[in-house]
C-alpha cells in the first residue's frame, strides 16, 4: 500500500513527538489541520485521477469505469474493487 505525502509527514511528526516524548495541547491543534489536509490531497487525487475506461486486453472480454475513488481507495487504502 502506497502512503500519500500527507501520511508520509503524519508518521514522521508522529516519531518526532515519541522521540521527544512530548504530547501537549498544542499536538490538538494539528489534528483538525491534519484531518483537513488529509481530505483535501484524497480529493485532488480522486480528480486527478479523473473516471477512466478500463478495457481488458483479450478483445472485448469487459469494459468498466474506474473511477477516481477507486483509484485512491485501491493505492493508498488498499481495498478491493
Amino acid at each position: 500500500m502506497k502512503e500519500t505525502a500527507v501520511e508520509w509527514l503524519v508518521h514522521e511528526l508522529d516519531k518526532q513527538m515519541i522521540e521527544r516524548d512530548k504530547f501537549d495541547a498544542f499536538d490538538w491543534i494539528f489534528q483538525d489541520l491534519i484531518k483537513q489536509a488529509e481530505k483535501m490531497e484524497k480529493q485532488q487525487i480522486v480528480e486527478a485521477h479523473g473516471n477512466k475506461l478500463k478495457k481488458s486486453k483479450d478483445e472485448g472480454n469487459y469494459e468498466y469505469w474506474f473511477s477516481g475513488e477507486d483509484y485512491y481507495n485501491k493505492t493508498f487504502k488498499n481495498t478491493k474493487q
